[in-house]
């Protein structure tokens, strides 16, 4: 995909992409818990929520880099975790953990600090709720949780300029 002519100076989301199962799990537990007049994203697993602009050629390469003829990482949908006004889906994945610190690396001296804290890999299916609902929600979820693989297909950028996300790159694993 092609980079936006004259791109203004917004942040770079850099996000892992399920396969097309999965996401359409992902999606329906979103659409079911998260409050409609917020949501306005498909399901996601953030690897990077702010990465500079000035750093879109080199992110692309590295993006290919890590998945072109790259077998795609294993990774689990491994329980249901508290956001505190939300609820979230733990993603359990060293592979692309390894992935995300070869490019946290890459940028180190550019990182945000939510992006140097450690990485908590989930997918928000419930956000800026009330406490109340977070925690019925969680104990709902947990009650039927069973840990799953999923597909993850490949790695994602965007551009965030304040609404829906505008994509920037798709690099499919393996192809």
């Amino acid at each position: 995909m092609s980079e936006p002519a004259a791109p203004t100076q917004a942040p770079i989301i850099v996000t892992a992409l399920f396969g097309a199962a999965d996401q359409a799990f992902l999606d329906a537990q979103r659409r079911a818990y998260f409050p409609a007049e917020r949501n306005q994203l498909a399901a996601h697993l953030t690897m990077f929520h702010h990465l500079p602009p000035s750093g879109a050629a080199e992110l692309r390469q590295r993006l290919v880099a890590e998945t072109r003829g790259v077998v795609p990482p294993r990774a689990r949908l491994a329980g249901v975790i508290s956001l505190g006004r939300g609820v979230a889906y733990r993603v359990e994945s060293p592979e692309l953990e390894a992935i995300r610190a070869r490019l946290a690396e890459s940028f180190r001296g550019s990182l945000t600090p939510q992006d140097q804290a450690g990485w908590r890999a989930h997918v928000t299916v419930q956000n800026k709720v009330e406490p109340g609902e977070a925690r019925a929600l969680l104990e709902r979820l947990k009650a039927v949780f069973v840990a799953r693989p999923v597909t993850i297909a490949g790695l994602a950028a965007y551009w965030y300029r304040g609404g829906p996300w505008e994509p920037l790159s798709r690099h499919l694993f393996g192809g």
